[in-house]
């Protein structure tokens, strides 16, 4: 892995990702079809852009894993979400020529909207983040070149600071849930109850996804355990959750 060329797709990221939001606002003032699918499509071509960079980023932070690779994650699923909500309403602009056709365009532009107001948070993080820890990358091989550890003071802020940041991004999570499908939330809580009612005490994620039907339910039962709704703990190498105040071990 090349920090140099790392450094400069994450650069080029956060260029076309300023792009994207100097044009997105422009949305709302639209006049015409005509305009609005001439938007889209530049809003669709930067995110094209974009996409391949963060792939290009995943690709190059691979070999390393752990939290960086995270990030990158991060990164590459919102860009696929974003060109995923464009893509709608591409599909949906040249049949808009009569009521119904009309209403599935409102509908969707809704959800590009919506969508994008964690977009850019998330966008933003996950860039900021991957810097900080290109950064980190650089201290450590020139640390290397020197045939020097780290001190120990500074590799324990760096993971107490990942712990955070991991916390963060569940509640971020979470957030996002109980904003557009707050009744995922709920469904995975009535999930977990009905297992307690049946006598299973401390319950797997997947059981609670078979459950619910909920895809998200392991993301949300995260989310649910950072907040002290759930209590997990992990049994057999597998991370199992129960609802706050049912039952003692």
């Amino acid at each position: 892995m090349n920090v140099e060329e790392l450094k400069g797709l994450v650069h080029k990221a956060e260029e076309l990702h300023r792009k994207f939001e100097q044009e997105f606002p422009k949305l709302y003032e639209s006049e015409n079809m005509e305009s609005l699918h001439s938007l889209i499509k530049l809003l669709y071509s930067v995110v094209e852009e974009k996409l391949s960079v963060a792939s290009s980023i995943h690709r190059e932070v691979a070999a390393v894993g752990g939290v960086i690779e995270n990030y990158a994650k991060e990164l590459q699923k919102n860009e696929h979400q974003m060109k995923f909500r464009l893509e709608e309403v591409l599909s949906l602009l040249p049949k808009v020529d009569d009521y119904e056709s009309r209403t599935r365009l409102k509908t969707s532009l809704s959800r590009l909207v919506q969508f994008h107001r964690f977009y850019d948070y998330t966008i933003t993080q996950s860039i900021q983040k991957l810097s900080s820890e290109i950064e980190g990358l650089v201290f450590i091989g020139t640390v290397s070149e020197k045939e020097k550890k780290p001190p120990t003071s500074i590799m324990e802020k760096l993971r107490k600071i990942d712990e955070v940041e991991g916390r963060l991004d569940l509640l971020i999570a979470l957030t996002y849930h109980l904003y557009t499908h707050p009744s995922w939330v709920h469904k995975v809580e009535d999930a977990l109850r009905r297992w307690h009612s049946r006598g299973l005490l401390w319950v797997e994620a997947r059981n609670v996804e078979k459950e619910s039907g909920v895809k998200e339910a392991a993301q949300i039962l995260e989310g649910l355990a950072l907040i002290g709704i759930a209590e997990k703990k992990y049994r057999g190498g597998e991370v199992v959750y129960k609802l706050r105040g049912f039952g003692k071990d």
